[in-house]
C-alpha cells in the first residue's frame, strides 16, 4: 500500500538536493563528496538528511544510490528510484544528470498543490520520450501515494490498454468531454451512465483532437494550454559530451604533445610549414 504523500518542505529541499547534485556531477565533483557535504546544507527538521546519509552508506559498499531509493519507500516516491534505477543500468543510454534534472522538476511540481492528472502526463512523457518501459514505469507510477485508488487502478490497466488503443483516447474516455458528448441530444440518464472521470473538460477536448497523432504532441499541448510541467530534454546530445570540459582540454593537451613526440622520432618537427610566404629560417 503506497505511504502518504510527504510535507510541502520535503519537496522543496528534494528538489535542491536533486538539483545540486546535478550541478556538481557537471563540475566532476564525485558522488560520495556530493552526498557528503550537502548533508549540511538541508534542513534539518525534515527527514532529507537521514535519507541522504542512506544514500550514501550506500553508495560506498555498492557504487550507486538506486537500491538505498527503493528501500526508503515511505520517503522517495517508487517513481523517483525508478528513474535513476534507469539511469544507473550497465547498459542503459539514460543518463544521470537527465534523471536528476526530470527528478528536480517532478519535486518542484509536487511542492506546489500538484493535481493528480499533471502528475501523470509528466510520469508517462518521462517514460516515453526516454524510452524506460512501459511495464515497470507504469507500476512505479501505480505505487504513487499521490493518486487515489481510481487513479492507481486505471494506471496499471494501462498496461494492457496502451498496446491496442492510443494514450489520447484513453484519456478522452475518462475525461469529462468524453461525457460531456455522449450526453448532447441524449435524456438525463446518460448523467446516470456515467463512469469513470479522471481528466477534466479541456483535458478531454485536447486528448481528442491528438488521437492518431504523435504521443509527444498531446504532452506538448496540455503543456501549452493548462501549464502541465515540461519534461526536460536530454542532457548528453554527442558522444564527445560525455566527458567534463576540463579533462577534455586535458586530454587534447595530451593528444597534442603525443603528435609532437611522433613527429620528432620520424626525424624532427619541420618548421619551414610555420613561416609566412617569402620568410626563411635566417629572417
Amino acid at each position: 500500500m503506497p505511504s502518504s504523500p510527504l510535507d510541502r518542505e520535503e519537496y522543496v529541499e528534494q528538489e535542491y538536493f536533486f538539483r545540486v547534485y546535478r550541478e556538481r556531477l557537471l563540475e566532476s565533483v564525485p558522488s560520495q563528496e556530493i552526498l557528503q557535504t550537502i548533508h549540511e546544507e538541508l534542513l534539518a527538521t525534515t527527514r532529507l538528511p537521514m535519507a541522504i546519509d542512506f544514500l550514501r552508506a550506500e553508495i560506498l559498499h555498492h557504487g550507486r544510490i538506486s537500491g538505498a531509493m527503493t528501500r526508503l519507500a515511505h520517503y522517495f516516491a517508487p517513481f523517483q528510484a525508478f528513474v535513476i534505477r534507469c539511469s544507473e543500468e550497465d547498459e542503459s543510454r539514460f543518463e544521470q544528470l537527465t534523471a536528476l534534472r526530470i527528478l528536480e522538476l517532478e519535486a518542484r511540481y509536487r511542492a506546489r498543490n500538484p493535481g493528480m492528472a499533471g502528475l501523470f502526463i509528466y510520469q508517462l512523457e518521462c517514460i516515453a520520450r526516454n524510452r524506460l518501459g512501459y511495464a515497470d514505469g507504469l507500476k512505479a507510477m501505480s505505487d504513487d501515494p499521490l493518486y487515489s485508488a481510481d487513479w492507481r487502478r486505471w494506471i496499471l490497466r494501462l498496461q494492457s490498454e496502451l498496446g491496442t488503443l492510443e494514450l489520447a483516447e484513453l484519456i478522452y474516455r475518462v475525461s469529462e468531454h468524453f461525457y460531456t458528448r455522449r450526453a448532447t441530444g441524449r435524456s438525463k440518464q446518460a448523467e446516470a451512465d456515467r463512469g469513470l472521470v479522471l481528466f477534466g473538460e479541456q483535458e478531454g477536448r485536447i486528448a481528442r483532437a491528438n488521437i492518431g497523432l504523435d504521443p509527444l504532441y498531446l504532452f506538448a499541448a496540455l503543456q501549452r494550454h493548462l501549464d502541465y510541467p515540461a519534461v526536460p530534454k536530454s542532457v548528453v546530445t554527442d558522444d564527445n559530451e560525455r566527458l567534463p570540459k576540463a579533462l577534455e582540454a586535458r586530454l587534447q593537451k595530451i593528444e597534442q604533445k603525443l603528435k609532437i613526440l611522433e613527429m620528432e622520432t620520424k626525424g624532427g618537427i619541420d618548421l619551414s610549414r610555420f613561416y609566412k610566404p617569402g620568410e626563411n629560417a635566417g629572417s
